[in-house]
């Protein structure tokens, strides 16, 4: 198989046409994709414009407001993604034990909404993972947010399901592992850059993210992405498209015949800088707490080791994220 060093555009109109040769054109081309660069633009996804229009005009108004008010939705604890986090407040390059500047972007999260009075979401097993939502006193804000997570959460699952037939298991293999997902959907804001950066410190540091796959709709160009050649390239901006990756669990998964590619958001141009404001709608996709991410049986040749040790999704979670906002462990976790 080819190896790409350029992110590739697929259009998912075959899949969801519902035939099985659409299905398995579309699933060799994302296998394709994840093998070599781990990364992919998608179109003709189903998500309505209408509704990223609205989530992000509501997300700028949000962001546009003083600090002293976006502190009022601040994170909750260090180990909670909810809620403001204000500019330089986390570090994703610690993700990775990698010491730098703290990032050049401020961001709001949610996890799920309406979840259920039980032992499964409530219970001590559910860590954080079902943190209720802080919401800023913005008419239909949340409407619209929540509305944004359950059409991400049903494009995850179709693009888990295309996951599944790349990798020569049944359609839905992954479905009773993220049928309760503790997915966290994040809009960041990187504002005009008025000063010079510190030495190393860009709008968001190299890092790969952690779950089974993300999808991001970035408004303008940074993204890039560190190819098997040992390049920095751009992810391509397609009108109506949406950027996914895969992500550390689907690795650990796939016994690393798939790729989490370390990815960055680099600095505008100087001349631009001062007036240059870029925001990104990310949703991370993270399978149930307590799905087992172990090496999938047809990712494991004859006479093969797994590469690495079961883990749950919810522990492999909390340990990223804790080093990612207390920039490696330097601050004392509450």
């Amino acid at each position: 198989m080819t190896t790409l060093l350029s992110v590739p555009i697929i259009d998912l109109a075959p899949y969801f046409a519902g035939t099985a040769e659409g299905k398995a054109g579309v699933a060799t081309k994302v296998d394709e994709a994840c093998r070599s660069i781990g990364f992919l633009v998608i179109t003709n996804h189903g998500i309505p414009a209408e509704l990223i229009a609205r989530v992000s005009q509501l997300s700028r108004q949000f962001f546009d407001m003083p600090l002293a008010e976006k502190r009022k939705v601040d994170r909750p604890r260090e180990d909670a993604v909810r809620g403001y986090s204000a500019v330089g407040e986390e570090g994703l390059s610690y993700s990775l034990e990698e010491a730098a500047p703290g990032d050049l972007k401020e961001s709001f999260s949610i996890g799920p909404s309406h979840v259920p009075d039980d032992d499964y979401h409530r219970g001590p097993a559910a860590g954080p993972h079902f943190e209720p939502n802080s919401w800023p006193p913005i008419d239909g804000f949340r409407e619209a947010y929540e509305s944004y997570f359950e059409a991400m959460s049903d494009l995850s699952r179709s693009l888990m399901r295309i996951f599944a037939l790349g990798l020569a298991l049944p359609e839905p293999f992954f479905d009773d592992k993220i049928d309760r997902h503790i997915s966290m959907f994040r809009v960041l804001s990187y504002p005009p850059q008025r000063e010079a950066p510190l030495p190393g410190q860009l709008r968001a540091g190299a890092h790969s993210d952690y779950g089974s796959l993300t999808i991001v709709l970035p408004d303008d160009k940074g993204l890039q992405v560190f190819n098997k050649a040992g390049q920095w390239v751009d992810v391509p901006q397609v009108q109506g498209g949406l950027v996914v990756n895969i992500a550390d669990l689907m690795m650990q998964w796939t016994n690393d015949q798939w790729v989490s590619t370390l990815h960055r958001v680099v600095n505008p141009p100087f001349e631009v800088a001062s007036t240059n404001r870029r925001q990104s709608l990310v949703f991370f996709h993270q399978p149930n707490y307590d799905a087992m991410v172990e090496c999938l049986p047809s990712c494991l040749a004859p006479g093969e080791q797994p590469k690495y040790a079961p883990i749950s999704s919810g522990d492999h979670l909390t340990s990223k994220f804790v080093k990612q906002t207390t920039f490696g462990g330097t601050k004392a976790v509450a």
